[in-house]
């Protein structure tokens, strides 16, 4: 981040403290930062402790007559490179949203003509409140860039999405977004798809499975955490798409063999979605009726196109295709099998007996020519991170 000033807003809640750290890793990448603390903000930090870890005062009020008399509040929202707000609290992003300038860092947030960055923090229920969503959804049609919370233990007691992510996993996403990411897959494509595919049966009913989708978007999030270019092929899941990853949804298993085509080439192909087997031989144009006989309506089913053997046969194959298994028994063999069979470089294996689909922690086994290697049970973003790792190593 050397030579980039980042203006930093720091909002009333508990993860205010998180913006120290946040501070001093960008001070160590070599950005510049100046904090706006706000009067809730001071609650939880200092404006001593910024200001030491910064270097640069600290600016609290918007009445502050030395400043204002040369408009100090146009100045410090125009020369900065990216203006973060971190922690972006309910009520803070309820006012930007609003486009309320009701002190200094609302004011700031209405004047600048510079990108926005936030990062919510907030208990689980007010993130998930129709407001927060209404207003998230407001600020990124505004063109805020509006970070997803991470999952976990709150410091009220409760559990689930809302924390505040990690500061070295901010600190990447600023490096991203003024366009000086380093990361180990700084200039990787990378290729993810996730979640399920829906194959009609008639215009009501389809063929299915229980992917939520989590595992897979985990990782996009930390393959551009990582500095890659990631396009991620997602079927029909209710996801948020992660920061920085460029999203294409499909339905079918057709669809997204479709759309992993047209996005190569890539460097790297990890194909997370549970794709349906099969799908109708041919879709009923109406609702299939019954005609109260008792007979049941024969379902004829045809195979669906192999996204993972296709990919790994084609004269455009990525340097590494790493594929999936959820297996419900027998899970190395399996997955040994699988590797063999479809022709991957890795399958990453996962046995969903023990972690079922849609849950929050999963057990991977990456099996390969050299061996398996498996990870400890781990929340699925950490899963994501640790195989982001491995990949990474493996193209060094």
């Amino acid at each position: 981040m050397n030579g980039k000033r980042i203006l930093l807003i720091i909002g009333g809640g508990i993860a205010a403290y998180k913006a120290c750290e946040l501070v001093r890793l960008i001070r160590k990448q070599g950005g510049d930062v100046t904090c706006v603390l706000t009067e809730g903000g001071a609650h939880f930090v200092t404006a001593m402790t910024l200001a030491a870890l910064s270097e640069n005062p600290v600016h609290t009020t918007l009445w502050d007559l030395k400043n204002e008399v040369e408009m100090g509040h146009i100045q410090l929202s125009r020369q900065a490179d990216l203006v973060v707000v971190c922690p972006a609290t309910a009520d803070l992003m309820a006012r930007m949203a609003g486009g309320i300038a009701n002190d200094l860092a609302t004011t700031l947030l209405l004047a600048t003509d510079k990108p926005v960055l936030a990062i919510p923090a907030m208990n689980v229920r007010m993130w998930q409140h129709p407001a927060t969503v209404r207003n998230v959804a407001t600020l990124r049609g505004d063109g805020v860039a509006v970070m997803q919370p991470d999952e976990g233990a709150m410091a009220c007691g409760e559990f689930g999405p809302g924390r505040l992510p990690e500061p070295v996993v901010i600190a990447a996403e600023i490096a991203r977004m003024l366009g000086t990411a380093t990361g180990p897959l700084s200039g990787k494509h990378v290729l993810i798809t996730a979640g399920p595919t829906h194959e009609p049966i008639d215009p009501v009913r389809y063929i299915a499975n229980r992917s939520s989708g989590k595992q897979g978007f985990a990782i996009a999030a930390a393959a551009a955490q990582a500095g890659a270019k990631v396009t991620l092929v997602a079927g029909p899941v209710n996801l948020d798409t992660p920061q920085g990853v460029t999203r294409i949804n499909v339905e079918t298993a057709r669809q997204m063999a479709a759309a992993v085509d047209a996005a190569l080439p890539a460097d790297v192909a990890i194909m997370v979605a549970a794709v349906a087997d099969w799908r109708s031989a041919g879709e009923a144009v109406q609702k299939i009726k019954k005609d109260g006989s008792g007979q049941v309506p024969p379902l004829q089913l045809v195979e669906n196109p192999d996204i993972l053997a296709t990919l790994c046969k084609s004269d455009r194959r990525p340097q590494l295709v790493v594929g999936f298994a959820a297996e419900t028994n027998d899970v190395l063999d399996h997955a040994r099998a699988k590797l063999a069979r479809k022709g991957a470089d890795w399958i990453v294996a996962n046995d969903v007996a023990t972690h079922a689909m849609g849950g929050e922690i999963n057990g991977l086994h990456i099996v390969s020519a050299a061996g398996v290697e498996s990870l400890p049970e781990l929340p699925k973003a950490a899963a994501a991170a640790a195989l982001i790792e491995r990949i990474a190593n493996a193209l060094a």
